[in-house]
């Protein structure tokens, strides 16, 4: 674990795009330990400067759709066009031992053993919106380290995927045809969120219902508000399998960039996801505050009991904790 007197070295380090370094780094910012956040801090506040050059990629998608394929394809096509690329694969944390099987990296084969790329699997840690609690610093990390492109995938299950469009530029969904899945896709919200919409495993038998599913979401697409004026959401197929269609995404995600890039667009969505980030950051950080008072503790405890035992409705128990934090906490 990186120290006091490794700090300054472990930097110099990662700035020169060592692995090992950024990978140190990366455990330190992700320890919850009092004594390793205040290194964080120094950490982060030293490296900022040198962030922010790196094209920001979420992958988000339904299960099933090939995420780990697609990226493996992907992420080699960008090596070949002489990037740098680092992968942040968000994987489920489990709900009753906290556990996660972490296993994305084995699914890359072909990028995990290249040179130019890093693959970093963390644990959800139960976190809303498919990301990691620490996603956003790991991909300040991953700038520092020079990568020029930083992609999140993220768990593929649950309503709040969206999320992740938050620490992002661009939002790449992934979705399948044939699957029975094209109409939950459409459900799910990430019609609204999505910048480019990609529909995987256009190979084989499955090519007509690949075909059928891109009119179903263009056609989804056309009804519904896009996030941004100067971008409408585009609908592709590929073939991770085949490694056909690839080349096609990438040109759309640059594509994506220079449009929001020459409309200042980019520039402020990065401003209000930083600003985000901190707020939401602090209402974590207040709420755990919170808890760490005894009083409060024994306070909202008998609140459950109560509500527990139907001694009484849980809007009543709120309105006892609202009453109890304006007197002891917000008593002018």
């Amino acid at each position: 674990m990186i120290n006091e007197k490794t700090l300054e070295a472990t930097i110099h380090r990662l700035c020169a795009g060592d692995r090992v370094a950024l990978a140190q780094a990366m455990t330190l910012v992700e320890n919850q330990l009092p004594q390793y956040q205040r290194l964080s801090r120094q950490l982060l506040d030293i490296i900022m400067p040198l962030t922010g050059r790196a094209l920001r990629i979420g992958l988000t998608g339904t299960p099933g759709a090939g995420k780990s394929t697609f990226l493996d394809t992907f992420g080699m096509l960008l090596i070949r066009l002489g990037k740098r690329v680092a992968v942040i694969a968000v994987d489920p944390s489990s709900p009753l031992s906290g556990g996660s099987l972490l296993g994305d990296k084995t699914r890359m084969i072909s990028l995990a053993r290249a040179e130019e790329a890093f693959i970093r699997p963390v644990p959800s840690g139960g976190y809303a919106g498919g990301a990691s609690q620490r996603a956003a610093e790991l991909i300040l990390l991953c700038e520092a380290a020079n990568y020029d492109v930083v992609i999140v995938e993220t768990v593929g299950v649950g309503q709040s995927e969206t999320e992740v469009s938050g620490l992002v530029d661009c939002f790449v969904s992934l979705q399948i045809g044939g699957g029975g899945d094209d109409l939950q896709g459409i459900k799910k919200g990430i019609m609204e969120m999505a910048d480019i919409i990609v529909i995987n495993k256009d190979d084989g038998d499955n090519r007509a219902a690949v075909a059928a599913a891109r009119q179903v979401y263009e056609s989804a697409l056309s009804m519904v508000r896009h996030k941004y004026p100067q971008w409408s959401p585009q609908v592709l197929t590929c073939s991770a399998r085949e490694k056909r269609g690839i080349e096609d995404v990438w040109q759309c995600i640059v594509r994506f960039r220079e449009v929001m890039a020459q409309s200042g667009g980019l520039a402020q969505l990065r401003q209000q996801q930083t600003m985000k980030w901190l707020q939401k950051q602090a209402e974590e950080e207040a709420l755990r505050q919170l808890f760490a008072h005894q009083v409060f503790r024994q306070t909202f405890s008998e609140m459950l009991e109560g509500v527990k035992n139907n001694q009484q409705a849980p809007r009543t128990g709120l309105q006892h904790i609202r009453e109890f934090l304006q007197h002891h906490y917000f008593e002018q």
